[in-house]
Formats: C-alpha cells, sequence, structure tokens
C-alpha cells in the first residue's frame, strides 16, 4: 500500500461530504444544457443491471441529477449518434465513447488470459466477427442464439464468441435494444482517432484514477480504486501522477486523496431532494456510503423475502445533502406504491413526500399509495403530506 505524502489540506467530515455530493452532481445547479450526456461524462460511468422496479438503474441516475428528464430522451442520449459504448468497469456501464483508450490496459489483459470458463470451438470467432462485418451490427440471437438448450448460463457457441470478442475490444456494444446487447465491430462504433490512440497500462490507470478522484471529490485508496474495479496495487502505482493531492478528513481513519478543483471553491448550491438507485455511484461502496453519510444500504434484491429489513429495491431518500431514509417501491397500474418505507425521523416526512411525488410523475402515475413503514405513526402523516 502506497504511503501519503504529507496532507495539502484537512477536511471536516461535513466539508468532504459536501464535497463528494457536488462532486457526483447533487449539489449546485443541475447542468440540464449538457443533459443526460453531460451527467454521463461528468461520472465518467454508469451501471447497467437488470433490475427495473421505477424504472433501471441507467434511467434513474440521471434522473436523480436532473429532475424528470424523459425516459425516451435517456435511452436516446446513450445510444443515438455513438456518443456511448458499453463494457466492464465498475460492473457492467455504460462509458463515453472517449473513455475507449482507458480500458486498453483491461483489453490487454483479457487477451492474455489463458483460460474461459467456456469452451470455443475452432473458428467460432471468426465466424462471429465475418458476420458482424458482413451484416451490420446484431444482437447474440440475430448471429445465431444466445443460449443452447441448457440452463440459463448455457451460452452458444456465437454468444461465447462475441463476448469474448467484446472483452477483447474488437467488438463493441453499442446499444441494448430490449435489454439484449447490440454487437458492432470496434472499427465501425469507435471513432478512427480514439481507436488510434495507443495508452499503455500505467497511462491507462494513471488517467483512470484521476478520472475516478474528479468523479468522487475525496476519496480513499478503496474508494478511488473501486470506482473502475482496478487493485489497489494499480491505484498505488498511479496515484502520484495522478494530479489527486492527499488529503485528511476528520472521522477517517484511512490517508485520502481529492481532486484539486473540488478543492479551490467552497461546495455549494441547491441540494437534491431525490431518491437514489441502490446502483447510484453516490452509494454503491458500502463502506464509503457509511463513512460520509452514516447511513447503512444493502442491497436486498438477492436477500430471501422473509429476511429483507427494508424492501427488494429499497431507494434511499437523499435530501438537504443527507440519506433520511429509504423507500421499497412498485408500480401498480397509475399508482406507485410504497411497499415499505423506513424514515429516520418525522423531520423526513416532508422530503419523502415530495420524492414520491415526483417520482411518480416521472413514471407516468398519478397516485401514491403507503403500504407499510418502520414507524406506523408516520404513515398518516406522510399520507397527507402526499396531498
Amino acid at each position: 500500500m502506497t504511503t501519503a505524502p504529507p496532507p495539502v489540506a484537512e477536511l471536516s467530515a461535513d466539508e468532504a461530504r459536501r464535497i463528494a455530493l457536488r462532486a457526483q452532481g447533487f449539489l449546485g445547479a443541475p447542468d440540464r444544457r449538457a443533459g443526460v450526456r453531460g451527467v454521463l461524462r461528468h461520472l465518467g460511468q454508469v451501471q447497467l443491471d437488470t433490475i427495473s422496479v421505477l424504472a433501471r438503474s441507467h434511467e434513474l441516475i440521471p434522473y436523480a441529477r436532473l429532475g424528470a428528464v424523459g425516459r425516451r430522451t435517456v435511452e436516446d442520449a446513450y445510444w443515438t449518434e455513438g456518443h456511448a459504448f458499453e463494457y466492464w468497469s465498475h460492473a457492467a456501464c455504460i462509458l463515453p465513447v472517449e473513455e475507449w483508450p482507458l480500458f486498453a490496459f483491461r483489453r490487454r489483459a483479457y487477451r492474455s488470459r489463458p483460460q474461459w470458463h467456456h469452451h470455443l470451438p475452432d473458428g467460432a470467432y471468426d465466424a462471429v466477427i465475418k458476420q458482424l462485418r458482413a451484416e451490420g451490427p446484431q444482437t447474440a440471437t440475430e448471429l445465431g442464439g444466445a443460449k443452447n438448450k441448457g440452463e440459463w448460463w448455457d451460452w452458444s457457441e456465437s454468444k461465447i464468441a462475441v463476448e469474448r470478442a467484446l472483452m477483447h475490444g474488437e467488438v463493441v456494444c453499442t446499444e441494448r435494444r430490449g435489454w439484449k446487447r447490440v454487437y458492432d465491430l470496434a472499427e465501425r462504433a469507435i471513432p478512427d482517432a480514439l481507436l488510434q490512440v495507443d495508452l499503455d497500462d500505467a497511462e491507462c490507470l494513471r488517467r483512470l484514477v484521476r478520472q475516478a478522484g474528479e468523479a468522487l471529490g475525496v476519496g480513499t485508496r478503496a474508494d478511488i480504486a473501486d470506482y473502475h474495479r482496478i487493485k489497489g496495487e494499480a491505484f498505488d502505482a498511479a496515484v502520484e501522477a495522478s494530479g489527486l493531492v492527499p488529503v485528511t478528513v476528520a472521522g477517517w481513519a484511512k490517508p485520502a486523496w481529492a481532486d484539486p478543483a473540488a478543492l479551490a471553491t467552497e461546495p455549494r448550491g441547491r441540494h437534491r431532494t431525490t431518491l437514489l438507485s441502490p446502483f447510484d455511484s453516490l452509494i454503491w461502496e458500502r463502506a464509503r456510503t457509511e463513512r460520509i453519510f452514516g447511513f447503512t444500504h444493502r442491497l436486498e434484491a438477492y436477500v430471501p423475502k422473509q429476511k429483507r429489513v427494508h424492501g427488494y429495491f429499497a431507494m434511499p431518500l437523499l435530501a438537504g445533502g443527507k440519506l433520511l431514509g429509504r423507500v421499497d417501491p412498485a408500480r401498480e397500474g397509475r399508482t406507485l406504491v410504497a411497499r415499505q418505507v423506513s424514515l429516520d425521523s418525522p423531520k423526513a416526512v416532508g422530503p419523502m413526500a415530495q420524492a414520491l411525488r415526483e417520482a411518480a410523475g416521472w413514471v407516468g402515475c398519478d397516485s401514491v399509495r403507503i403500504e407499510r413503514a418502520d414507524r406506523p405513526e408516520l404513515i398518516a402523516p406522510l399520507t397527507a403530506a402526499l396531498g
């Protein structure tokens, strides 16, 4: 682990929290002119996930920062005019096309791996490349079928081949169509000026560490390395050249680094009141969320129903720069149903009502119903606040 040089600044816990909120787009006026693409460029990535309750997570990310931007507008911003591609970063993520060169280190690592989980017969890889070259962008189904007749993980030869080509960088995912990846050749999908950029591993990692530090504002080694899922040792080798500066944060047990621009001006402006996807980069790293907000959050979608505390897809409530509770939402026709509401105090009733009303309108619901609350005495005032 790297030994941090003397800190250039000492931050209070509140200063660090506000820096993080501004860096993630939750403090200050939203950049509506840049829109969804601006959010993507600013964050550096938006995580994808199959779960859809109010909406899919990649829709919830810009919604939380910009407000009720149209859902079709969100999809078009990501997947038209060659502005983005999908690749492995923090997880499966939408990435700005400008970041294509930064992941050369990962593409090289995948190409050098000696073994894969799936066997690929001779000729299958070349056949998929040939078909894409001849017929244009296609889904795995169009390439010959995504699965064999066995279990869900029993991929077809064409699916194995195209996924390997994706990881190698010869093929790019340019769109999700009906939640299926659409594949195209990198030589067609990525602008030539970006394809010609050849960064070595050290430069890729330096830039990714810098980008992660800017997107987080301030973070520990683990925070910043986790953003694009790079190894701690890679962070150690890159951080000095990245331009991030060492700081201390009151109450943080480990050294931290900050974006110098984040330290140059005091974070000010309007706080967003909104519901957050559990896959939002503000909160996806649990230890960081606990350290910054004093808030413990766990996605319970994969927890047995009888063991869930807050619900299947509990969405934290952000208001006034703090996390004040959470709600597990569902939709029944034109009604947004709050299956489980958990609030830290009665002061959270108003913000939760505001967030639920806004979310309901965004997804086309015209009413909100509260089913349960961890504090039953708050159901009546919350219902009243909803109007």
